[in-house]
């Protein structure tokens, strides 16, 4: 997939158009259908270009900046406005309205027909539009999430069409989801190989059908789904390491259900540098807070708020795996170096220097990876798929269901433990967690840290109904101190680095406002309540 993805989008695009504004997607065709829709390498190309920018690795990384799992201290770039709770309409960058993808897909539907059997088989042309499907459906799951009520576009739109358009209920869209990713799973494939691995599959599909009905709480349907999942024909299994999970060279790993594919200098991947330490030439954009390093169990299997074993004067010792295979953290070991906010290139207060101490290890656990190989030649160019969705998370959402169904059984449990295990943490303490509410407080523990920094938490705040809780209030950094050079000795005060930034939230935040300029451009469009 990601050795013809850029001369296919390049063909695509200059064929559909790839317009920002949603009364501006009517594709303006350089060739005329009738020839266009020939042959089957026209129609490859013209699917693939539904491939761009159907998600982007900058999702993936800056998401969690919009929770307390994260901070971004450059204003320009929107996340922390977001997050602040001061989120306006015209806001620059604000979410996810993305009918520039609906478009191009609704365009491949309402052509592909055209394409002679000789040329295409049914078979294989059902197999394309389930592709396409998915690719549309997708995007109104993230815009169903984001704004409620969206405009339901299932055919080419002329602009003047588009600017007739009104909102359709959130419920309606979600059941067309539902309904899409049911029809077309028989007809894709259960995997590929080769330069086609990276296309829709049918567990992709089953994977976003299950994430959209735990979403909607949907109990019983996602129950379903993901016992599919984790059955034949289906072979997903948990990556043996987490640590390794997502190094460029273990990608579409048996774990892997659905990712973006990226390429070294064609079609590459830059935002590794907004990870990274500035000692590293990173920018330090995404740098997690103090509140998501409490969220990390101890060794023990523990809350650090539990467990009597836990010294705050050394708070990283005998922590869940997870918490260094996650975030960098003072005195861990990164780069041949132990890790310094306190002094030096990586001092908190230095430009591009992590505001709260800490900065994402997950993705670049080692920066090697990305410098003078195969997959990349440095961290602004890289070649790393970022994955969107792992059989983890599968776990978890069937665990999640269950105890929402209030069918906990052995293999809730079962489940949730995989996840745990293959971290290195001790199964669940059946004496603690033995009802539908404690249950409940460790799966979303679980999903927090199993998940960090890989963009769900945000949509788990906003369906979990917290954000009045988690949200508000002082985002936090590391304890103050000092890094002994030569062996990463930490000695800390009873001070935080504080304050990096003031939230509020109020209930209008569980969903983005509608941007202004649709609005401007679209009367229909109503904006949401408290915006």
């Amino acid at each position: 997939m990601k050795y013809i993805y850029l001369l296919a989008c390049v063909s695509v695009l200059t064929l559909a158009g790839c317009k920002k504004d949603f009364l501006d997607r009517s594709p303006l065709d350089a060739y005329s259908n009738s020839s266009l829709w020939t042959s089957r390498q026209d129609v490859t190309a013209a699917l693939n270009g539904c491939y761009s920018g159907w998600e982007l690795g900058d999702n993936i990384v800056y998401n969690d900046c919009m929770t307390d799992n994260g901070y971004d201290q450059f204003p320009w770039e929107g996340y922390e406005t977001l997050a602040s709770g001061y989120a306006t309409p015209t806001d620059y960058g604000i979410g996810r309205w993305d009918y520039t993808t609906v478009q191009r897909c609704n365009w491949f539907l309402d052509n592909v027909d055209k394409t002679p059997s000789t040329a295409l088989s049914d078979e294989l042309k059902a197999s394309m539009k389930g592709e396409v499907r998915f690719l549309r459906a997708y995007q109104y799951f993230i815009m169903s999430q984001v704004y409620g009520d969206v405009p339901l576009v299932l055919h080419e739109l002329s602009p003047a069409e588009a600017n007739t358009v009104s909102r359709t209920p959130k419920a309606a869209v979600v059941q067309f989801i539902l309904d899409e990713l049911n029809a077309i799973a028989p007809d894709l494939p259960v995997s590929y190989e080769g330069t086609e691995i990276g296309r829709i599959t049918r567990g992709a599909a089953l994977g976003l059908k299950a994430r959209t009905e735990l979403f909607n709480e949907k109990w019983a349907d996602c129950i379903a789904t993901t016992r599919q999942l984790m059955t034949a024909p289906f072979t997903y299994s948990l990556y043996p390491s987490y640590s390794e999970l997502f190094r460029p060279g273990n990608a579409n790993n048996e774990e892997v259900m659905l990712d973006v594919q990226y390429l070294k200098d064609d079609n590459a991947a830059w935002v590794l540098i907004v990870l990274a330490p500035n000692s590293q030439g990173g920018w330090s954009s995404v740098s997690p807070t103090q509140q998501l390093l409490d969220a990390y169990e101890t060794i023990n299997g523990k809350t650090i708020s539990t467990d009597a074993a836990y010294n705050p004067s050394q708070p990283y010792n005998n922590r869940d795996p997870r918490l260094d295979a996650t975030i960098i953290r003072p005195g861990a070991m990164y780069e041949g170096a132990y890790f310094d906010p306190y002094s030096g290139t990586d001092y908190y207060k230095n430009n591009n220097c992590s505001p709260t101490g800490y900065n994402v290890r997950k993705f670049i656990p080692q920066l090697e990876d990305f410098r003078g190989t195969e997959y990349g030649t440095d961290i602004d160019n890289t070649g790393l798929n970022f994955i969107v969705m792992r059989y983890a998370e599968m776990l978890l959402t069937y665990a999640e269901a269950k105890i929402e169904a209030g069918q906990i059984d052995a293999s809730v449990y079962n489940a949730i433990d995989a996840v745990r295990q293959r971290a290195g943490m001790p199964v669940t303490d059946q004496s603690i967690y033995n009802d539908q509410a404690s249950l409940r407080t460790l799966v979303r523990r679980e999903r927090r840290v199993e998940l960090a920094m890989e963009g769900l938490r945000w949509f788990d705040i906003q369906r979990w109904k917290i954000g009045e809780t988690v949200m508000p209030g002082t985002v936090t950094g590391a304890l103050l101190g000092s890094v002994n050079p030569d062996n990463g000795n930490l000695t800390l005060t009873n001070e935080r680095i504080s304050p990096v930034s003031e939230r509020v939230f109020d209930t209008k935040n569980y969903l983005f406002p509608i941007p202004q300029k649709e609005i401007d451009l679209n009367k229909n469009l109503s904006q949401n309540p408290g915006y």
